[in-house]
């Protein structure tokens, strides 16, 4: 299930605590708190003129993951990003978690289609995407990621 993330989700996420009534086990790190200071702030950036951007991953009321937009909308697609923490990977929450955003967007009709991208060697994230019948589009290179793919999905 996606809950939206606000700044003071963030806010507790990088404290340490689960916001909103939920559970963040002692064992699941979602990301070092750079990343998560990162992730709200591009979340608050996009909120600005896009809203909902990011999204906390929930299973039976714990936090798993996070997922969000990672740019602005352009011509009516969103482009994503999402991680599940380590202790909780090869779960389904990632393909749950994409299946989900996906029903959202197609439900927004200000967006056409959602993009992302995956690292060559991140076989697991390329299956998340394949599942839920993202097409790839070719590949790119980042100058801090490296070689990615680059995947879409129109929406109906």
């Amino acid at each position: 299930m996606l809950i939206e993330a606000n700044e003071d989700d963030f806010a507790a996420l990088m404290a340490g605590k689960a916001p909103q009534n939920l559970r963040l086990a002692a064992d699941v790190e979602l990301a070092p708190p750079p990343v998560l200071d990162m992730l709200a702030g591009l979340a608050q950036t996009i909120r600005g003129q896009f809203a909902p951007s990011a999204w906390m991953i929930v299973s039976d009321g714990e936090i798993v993951g996070l997922t969000s937009i990672t740019r602005l909308p352009k011509n009516g697609e969103i482009h994503i990003g999402y991680g599940i923490a380590p202790t909780r990977q090869s779960q389904g929450h990632a393909t749950s978690a994409v299946a989900a955003l996906l029903a959202w967007a197609a439900m927004d009709e200000r967006v056409t289609s959602v993009s992302a991208e995956t690292g060559l060697d991140n076989i697991a994230s390329q299956r998340v995407l394949e599942r839920n019948g993202f097409v790839r589009i070719g590949e790119r290179h980042d100058p801090e990621d490296g070689p990615l793919i680059c995947w879409r999905a129109d929406l109906a």
